[in-house]
């Protein structure tokens, strides 16, 4: 058990290291090819690196392939290889169509649909092994047999749904980077409790690199992850939902985006998440409330009587949010 555990925190080390130096070089990268975007929730507006999610999931595939590359040669097993080699490929596709979102600016060419159609590869690795259980308990009803169903449509609405939907509740510094950091390590500790000890790795693997990139993504970002990070973290949720059987504790840490996704479709995705910045880079509601970064500078201002509300303290409530969430997840589980 002491070589299993000297093994998976080498793994870690790796992770961390890789996401932090790659995303401090991609910094560099980025600016010198002018891959940059304005920080829209301070006065400034100075410009940022963009895509630095491309680092952070360069450094999970890394660690994860040298961990198959230990399993393999070194532990000489091979249970679980097909479903983490179909993890690694779901995550490569969704941070390399997110990369390419990125770089072409498909917010500005594509229509919503669009966007939706071609994430649908995404979803094809899992489908094709045949991931999860098909069996599902449905409210009411009872335990349902959907099948060749389950592969072929619930799979890809689930992959789908995840990626875009994650895409969703984004845009202030560490957002992004800091619920996904909670989000897993809920899943990676369920992942524990109910013995699958190679998805816990796979989770802690992807949240210290989450780490590492936070480093440079929290407040005041250097980098931002854009949809090369949302769409991979999204799609990643999803695998964990159906190889770790856990669809409904999934839901439960993701209903921050599901709630964001309704209320998007309340103004029929035409609203952003930014805020009214002030002169003293404090922040106020645009008018309406149209984003749950809206909800939360609402509560701190008539809740918590904030006279003043920062980027930071957004980021904080949906954290807390969050970290809710996860405790009522566990308390399920225990």
């Amino acid at each position: 058990m002491d070589g299993y555990v000297v093994i998976a925190l080498i793994h870690l080390v790796i992770a961390f290291l890789a996401s932090f130096f790659l995303t401090k070089w991609w910094i560099t990268i980025a600016k010198h090819n002018k891959l940059v975007g304005k920080d829209m929730n301070k006065t400034s507006k100075h410009l940022v690196a963009e895509a630095g999610g491309i680092a952070v999931i360069m450094a999970f595939l890394l660690a994860v392939m040298l961990y198959i590359f230990f399993k393999t040669f070194v532990l000489n097993s091979s249970t679980h290889i097909v479903e983490i080699l179909a993890i690694c490929l779901t995550v490569a596709l969704a941070g390399f169509i997110g990369f390419v979102d990125d770089v072409l600016g498909w917010k500005k060419g594509l229509k919503g649909w669009q966007k939706l159609l071609m994430t649908l590869p995404i979803a094809i690795p899992l489908a094709v092994i045949n991931a999860g259980h098909s069996e599902m308990a449905i409210p009411l009803v009872g335990t349902v047999d959907f099948g060749l169903l389950y592969p072929l449509l619930l799979v890809p609405i689930a992959i789908i749904g995840a990626t875009n939907g994650y895409n969703l509740l984004a845009g202030y510094n560490g957002l992004e980077a800091g619920l996904g950091i909670v989000i897993f390590t809920g899943l990676g500790i369920i992942s524990l409790f109910t013995g699958q000890f190679w998805l816990a790795l796979i989770a802690a693997i992807i949240v210290v690199a989450l780490l590492g990139f936070l480093i440079f993504n929290s407040f005041p970002a250097k980098v931002f992850p854009g949809d090369s990070l949302t769409y991979s973290l999204g799609a990643l949720i999803a695998c964990f939902a159906i190889l770790g059987n856990m669809e409904r504790l999934a839901l439960l840490l993701f209903l921050p985006f599901i709630i964001e996704g309704f209320i998007k479709l309340k103004y029929g995705f035409k609203v952003e998440n930014f805020a009214k910045v002030n002169k003293d880079n404090s922040l106020d509601v645009p008018g309406k409330i149209n984003s749950m970064t809206h909800i939360a500078i609402w509560l701190l201002k008539k809740v918590g009587r904030k006279k003043k509300v920062y980027e930071q303290d957004v980021v904080l409530v949906l954290l807390v949010f969050e970290i809710l969430l996860l405790l009522i997840a566990l308390l399920i589980i225990v």
